[in-house]
């Protein structure tokens, strides 16, 4: 592994942690980091081995969104680069977060805006430094919002909540953040690395394909009727059932001992 590479995976046991690694940018998004992000979430989405995916990112910023630098070069050679890298980047990104079949836990160790903040809302869990935060940046800079921050924002905070933020920029702080639901969890900063490997630690000894139905059971209920989820639960239900973790879960049941789970 290139220590100096825009971004890592490490491994431990189940867990997988895709780290965005500029901490001299503040994480900032350049296209070799999102050409690294796009790989590194399809490596671990299709890995078995890989039961759980923390994202997080190196120093002081989990990451602030697009590199204003590298962006305003870009404008000034008239590349369209911002016209294209929604597309080729940004929203793959945002849907290996979203849709892989394993929970995702969004460590987040810094400030985290733009789509920074949007792909910690695509995770599951977000987990933060006490002296993290938020800020939905976009309009500052006269943009409209991506990376599915149109999506997310208003499943966690409502329409109203999400237009504001969205109008009028500022860092929300990581107790707000908390109150509004942005926080699955704060920790105080020297607790932060332990409270993430515990949580993953938890998720990654769990019934993997469980979650993984749960999360696209959630997806799919979002946007269909009654009738459509219920079906869809359904054959989640089926899926589920088949599992190897669901028999080990009924075997440990009926001899009165704790499950142990394969993630499979």
């Amino acid at each position: 592994m290139i220590d100096d590479a825009p971004v890592l995976v490490e491994r431990e046991g189940g867990v997988a942690t895709v780290r965005i690694n500029r901490p001299d940018d503040m994480c900032a998004l350049d296209i070799p980091t999102k050409e690294g992000l796009v790989a590194a979430l399809q490596q671990v989405a299709g890995d078995d081995t890989v039961r759980v995916v923390v994202l997080t990112g190196t120093g002081r910023a989990f990451c602030v969104g697009q590199d204003l630098k590298e962006h305003l070069g870009l404008l000034e050679t008239g590349d369209d680069a911002l016209g294209t890298t929604v597309v080729e980047h940004y929203n793959p990104i945002v849907e290996l977060l979203s849709t892989m079949n394993k929970p995702v836990i969004a460590a987040v160790n810094g400030v985290a805006a733009g789509a920074g903040a949007a792909f910690a809302f695509a995770c599951d869990l977000r987990i933060l430094r006490e002296s993290a935060g938020f800020n939905l940046a976009f309009t500052g800079i006269a943009l409209s919002c991506d990376s599915g921050s149109s999506w997310s924002l208003q499943r966690l905070v409502g329409i109203a909540k999400s237009k504001e933020l969205l109008f009028f920029p500022r860092t929300v702080r990581s107790d707000e953040a908390l109150e509004l639901g942005l926080a699955t969890k704060v920790v105080p900063d020297d607790e932060f690395d332990a409270a993430v490997a515990e949580l993953a630690g938890r998720l990654a000894a769990g019934p993997t394909i469980a979650y993984g139905s749960v999360r696209r059971a959630i997806a799919y209920s979002a946007t269909h009727d009654l009738s459509e989820s219920l079906a869809n639960e359904g054959e989640l239900m089926k899926l589920t059932g088949d599992t190897a973790d669901h028999r080990a879960a009924v075997d440990a049941f009926i001899a009165k001992r704790p499950p142990v789970f394969e993630g499979r």
